[in-house]
């Protein structure tokens, strides 16, 4: 029998541990350490106990996750001391320091264990001691782990960074805007491993679930699911029309007060694609898996699994509604991770989409799918890979119901989904563009390889516009939202015949998901275009119109239709207007020195001819501003008026931040900017 040990008390050392773990932005309240890596916790041992001697005194320690920890689910585990840890499995190394009368014990987790709270356990003969808790995550500088990411720079990235840049608007118009994803904020980490304990596997079977927690697929999964909450008591609500009974996706700016009403509240109205992938974003880098937001411009919702979206018409032009739509944008994540269900090819980065769209395997959920996957065209590998092949890689067809009943197309394209993928660069605020992570490029040959296997028999068999006619729409240079301003749709004829048509020029409301709204602008006209001419049709919008009608996407899209019934010859033109927004002033009044207020000065001018209802601003940022947002309320604001606002914070740690900011009225909404904070230490030196 070996000597027992009298311990006194356990010291978990969280600022070493913590420090060499990556994990100090969580605090010093508890120990959070990173799997298959070394930690290091203190026994202090009581006067007059026997000292620890290697070789004689041995000891076992229990580490037990989940309600029922089971030994067979890898929940509960036991080990003894080794000379020194082991890389691959739960170990223990322990060395003593007689004149503090204390015995050093270095514990390495497996790089597979469940992450988790765990409770850690001495055991000497029978007789157990309770040396306290730790949480475990998953550990993107370990070798071993599934989610190891080789370079420093982009774990420092993925992982570690609490702000971001989300991309929204079209292809043409792309805008970064701020998020401040707050994984390491107080109490974050703990609603993140709620939402986990709230899915509907672990209500069901804790055991198995708690068990699956060392797969980051299976956890990526659960958390595509949990983010929306149309199956369960997940964390949004989705809503794409009225928000009176909530707040207005556009007023978030960033993740930590959404995660806090849940945890309080329950569901929290309201999300739409880019607050369901910003949450994700911020539960995946808490947990330890590296993360990116995704924005895919031009993304095709394929309701019928056929790699086609199909845009029905009527013989007046009309759109006749159907399960297909193309998003101007859609915004979903990626994570970083092995495969080994899939082969190691298709290791790296995997595509997961929190926002509802359709079922996998009966819940609302997408993914994860290999990015190589997608890009090769690879339909049968697990999770999703058509419906998100398709999201980046369908093609379109324009049909027109004939007054027989039949369909006739009339145009197509293959290059108008998946454009300019975009995500925030490593390091900078800038855009970084990686559609070609996810597909050929568009018209080249193994492009087309790649859709015609993954269509199979549905392969679509383009057939062209009528040869002559082009129509082009050309919009004007200033369309800030509240002014008025011209487009033109401009039909040419490069064939040797005279041409004569129907010409629809048409306005609409549109949402960012392709969803049409109420007209706010229509014109026609009956045309004859000689061989080598032009006609043109001008369409005013006028705000006194579009004002009353757009979302606060602030998007129009605008079409041009030409008919001719005779020989049944469609043509059509589209272009989706981004109204610009007013810019919002930040200005800091003074330098940021740590613990002493500074003050922030607001101003954003109202463009519309209407006063402005309601008005705040909120502003928000990691180390100025500490628990929830700082909102303040102006109310009314004139037409073409400035509205001002000051803002006071005390920044609590030094260093590098962003102060956000967003703007809220009755009609102006989801404006947001930043700037770039350097807080100084107390004595105004620079950190």
């Amino acid at each position: 029998m070996s000597q027992i040990l009298d311990i006194e008390r356990c010291d978990l050392d969280i600022k070493i541990n913590s420090s060499s773990h990556h994990t100090e932005l969580c605090g010093e309240e508890r120990l959070i350490v990173r799997r298959g890596q070394p930690f290091n916790i203190i026994l202090h041992l009581k006067l007059g106990s026997k000292k620890f001697k290697p070789g004689d005194t041995s000891f076992t320690l229990i580490v037990e996750t989940g309600p029922l920890p089971r030994k067979e689910s890898d929940t509960k585990v036991s080990f003894g001391l080794s000379d020194s840890t082991l890389v691959n499995e739960w170990s223990a190394s322990a060395t003593n320091d007689p004149s503090r009368n204390t015995v050093s014990v270095f514990i390495s987790s497996s790089p597979n264990a469940p992450i988790g709270v765990y409770s850690l356990t001495l055991d000497q003969d029978g007789q157990k001691t309770s040396l306290g808790q730790f949480t475990l995550l998953f550990n993107a500088w370990c070798s071993r782990d599934a989610v190891y990411m080789r370079s420093e720079t982009k774990r420092q990235e993925y992982v570690l960074a609490q702000y971001g840049q989300i991309y929204r608007g079209t292809h043409k118009r792309i805008k970064g805007k701020p998020w401040n994803f707050g994984q390491f904020g107080p109490g974050i980490l703990d609603i993140c491993l709620k939402i986990l304990d709230e899915n509907p596997k672990f209500v069901s079977d804790a055991d198995k679930d708690c068990s699956g927690r060392r797969n980051p697929i299976y956890v990526t999964r659960v958390l595509s699911a949990m983010i929306n909450s149309n199956d369960d008591r997940g964390v949004l609500v989705g809503n794409w029309k009225d928000y009176s009974d909530g707040v207005h996706p556009g007023t978030w700016i960033g993740s930590a007060d959404i995660l806090q009403q849940w945890t309080e509240s329950g569901p929290v109205r309201y999300g739409q694609c880019w607050v369901f992938a910003a949450l994700a974003c911020t539960v995946s880098r808490a947990l330890g898996i590296p993360c990116r937001v995704v924005t895919n411009f031009g993304s095709a919702h394929d309701s019928n699994a056929n790699l086609i979206i199909e845009n029905m018409y009527d013989e007046d032009g009309e759109r006749i509604s159907t399960g297909d739509s193309i998003w101007n944008f859609h915004v979903w994540v990626d994570s970083w991770m092995t495969r080994p269900d899939l082969g190691t090819e298709f290791d790296g980065w995997q595509t997961s989409d929190p926002t509802p769209q359709e079922t996998s395997d009966g819940v609302f959920c997408c993914g994860p799918s290999s990015l190589k996957a997608i890009r090769e065209g690879e339909m049968t590998k697990k999770y999703d890979a058509p419906f998100i092949f398709a999201e980046v890689n369908a093609d379109v067809v324009d049909m027109v119901r004939l007054s027989n009943g039949k369909f006739a197309q009339f145009s197509g394209s293959t290059k108008s989904v998946g454009r300019f993928i975009s995500t925030k660069a490593v390091g900078s605020d800038e855009r970084h563009d990686i559609t070609h992570k996810y597909k050929y490029p568009e018209g080249s040959k193994e492009e087309r390889q790649v859709y015609e296997k993954a269509q199979h028999h549905n392969k679509l068999q383009q057939r062209g516009a009528e040869p002559g006619l082009h129509i082009k729409i050309k919009l004007a240079d200033n369309m800030i939202v509240g002014s008025d301003f011209e487009v033109q749709a401009v039909l040419t004829n490069n064939s040797l015949e005279a041409r004569t048509c129907t010409f629809l020029f048409f306005a609409k409301a549109v949402g960012y998901n392709g969803k049409l709204g109420d007209s706010c602008g229509f014109i026609s006209d009956k045309v004859n275009v000689p061989s080598e001419e032009e006609r043109r049709l001008s369409l005013r919008l006028e705000y006194d119109r579009y004002g009353s009608v757009i979302t606060s996407d602030r998007l129009i899209q605008v079409s041009a239709i030409t008919i001719d019934k005779q020989i049944t010859h469609y043509h059509k033109a589209e272009k989706t207007i981004v109204l610009d927004e007013p810019d919002i002033e930040i200005k800091l009044v003074g330098e940021a020195t740590v613990k002493q207020f500074v003050t922030a000065e607001l101003t954003l001018f109202n463009p519309l001819p209407e006063p402005l209802q309601d008005c705040s601003f909120t502003v928000e940022g990691v180390g100025l501003i500490d628990g929830k947002p700082i909102t303040t309320r102006i109310g009314d604001v004139g037409p073409k008026q400035e509205a001002k606002a000051s803002v006071e914070f005390s920044p609590s740690s030094a260093g590098s931040s962003v102060l956000m900011v967003n703007f809220d009225s009755h009609k102006l909404k989801n404006i947001k900017s930043f700037i770039n904070v350097v807080v100084k230490e107390g004595d105004s030196v620079d950190v």
